[in-house]
C-alpha cells in the first residue's frame, strides 16, 4: 500500500523535528544539570582566588588563567598553520599524489584518540625536547590535535567560495597572492572562524592530552616553561578522585559558560563578517 506524498512528507518532517528537539533535548539536561549543582558555589571568590587543600576550598583562578594561556597559545600556533595549508591545498596547487598525501595525513591525524597525542607530546616535547611539563609542551600538542579541523573547514570554506570571482579578480589585473588575500579569504571567512571556534572548544575541554604534557600543578603559571592545569583537568581530577564534588561542578559551570561565550562571541564576529562582504 502506498501512502500518500503529503502523509509521508508530514512524517519525515515530523521525524526530523523530533530528532533536533531530541539533540537539543540532551544538551540542555546536561547544562540544567551542571548549573542546578554548580551555580550555589560561583561567586568572585571562587573566580578569583588560588585553591586550597587540593582543591576542596578556595577557588580556581590558577586553572582559569592556564586555560586561556593554553587555548590562546594553541589557536596563534595552529591557525597560520592550518589556514596556510588550506590554501596551498586549495589554490596554489593541483590535484596530485602530494596533495592526496596531506589530506590523507590530516584525515589520519583527526581520528587520532587524544591519549595517544598526549603520549606523543610526553615523549616528544616534554622528554626529547626536555621542556617538562609546561604550558609550551601542552600549546604544542594540542595545536597538533587541533590543527586537522582547521585545515578540513578552511578547505572546504575556501573551495565554496565561486570561481567566478576569482576570474574577474585576475581580469582586473590581481595576482594570485592578492586575489586570495583580498577576495577569497574574506567571502570563506565564516568557515573558516566556525573551524577555529570548534578547535577553541576542544582545546578547552581535553583533559587526556594536557595532563601528560602540561601536567596538572595548581600554581599559575607565569611563563611558557612553568607547568599548570586547566579548567577541565581541575575538575577532572577533583571529581575521579572525590575531592569534593561541589567545587567539580562549580569548575564544570564556568568552563561551560566560558565556552558558550567563545560561541556567542564568534557566532557575532561571523554575523559581522558575513554582512560587511554580502
Amino acid at each position: 500500500m502506498r501512502l500518500p506524498p503529503r502523509f509521508v512528507n508530514t512524517l519525515v518532517a515530523l521525524l526530523l523535528d523530533l530528532v533536533a528537539l531530541g539533540t537539543v533535548g540532551i544538551l540542555v539536561v546536561i547544562v540544567c544539570v551542571i548549573v542546578v549543582k554548580g551555580i550555589a558555589y560561583i561567586d568572585l571568590n571562587f573566580l578569583f582566588t588560588y585553591p586550597e587543600d587540593m582543591g576542596r576550598h578556595g577557588g580556581v583562578f590558577p586553572s582559569l588563567i592556564g586555560t586561556i594561556f593554553l587555548v590562546a597559545l594553541s589557536i596563534c600556533f595552529a591557525t597560520p598553520l592550518g589556514l596556510g595549508t588550506a590554501i596551498y591545498l586549495t589554490e596554489y596547487t593541483k590535484e596530485t599524489m602530494m596533495t592526496k598525501t596531506i589530506r590523507f595525513g590530516v584525515e589520519s591525524l583527526a581520528g587520532i584518540p587524544s591519549i595517544l597525542y598526549g603520549l606523543f607530546g610526553f615523549i616528544f616535547f616534554v622528554i626529547k625536547l626536555k621542556m617538562g611539563w609546561s604550558l609550551i609542551s601542552g600549546a604544542l600538542t594540542l595545536t597538533i590535535m587541533i590543527l586537522p579541523t582547521i585545515i578540513r573547514t578552511s578547505e572546504e570554506a575556501i573551495k565554496a567560495v565561486p570561481r567566478s570571482l576569482r576570474i574577474v579578480s585576475h581580469s582586473l589585473g590581481a595576482t594570485l597572492w592578492e586575489t586570495t588575500l583580498k577576495v577569497v579569504l574574506p567571502c570563506a571567512a565564516p568557515g573558516i572562524l566556525t573551524g577555529i571556534m570548534l578547535s577553541i572548544g576542544r582545546a578547552v575541554g581535553e583533559t587526556a592530552a594536557v595532563i601528560f604534557t602540561m601536567g596538572s600543578s595548581l600554581r599559575l603559571p607565569t611563563s611558557l616553561f612553568d607547568s599548570g592545569r586547566t579548567l577541565a583537568v581541575h575538575f577532572y581530577i577533583l571529581a575521579r578522585e572525590g575531592i569534593s564534588m561541589e567545587k567539580a561542578y562549580a569548575t564544570a559551570l564556568v568552563l561551560v559558560v566560558s565556552i558558550l561565550a567563545v560561541n556567542i562571541l564568534a557566532y557575532y564576529i561571523m554575523h559581522k563578517v558575513i554582512a560587511k562582504y554580502s
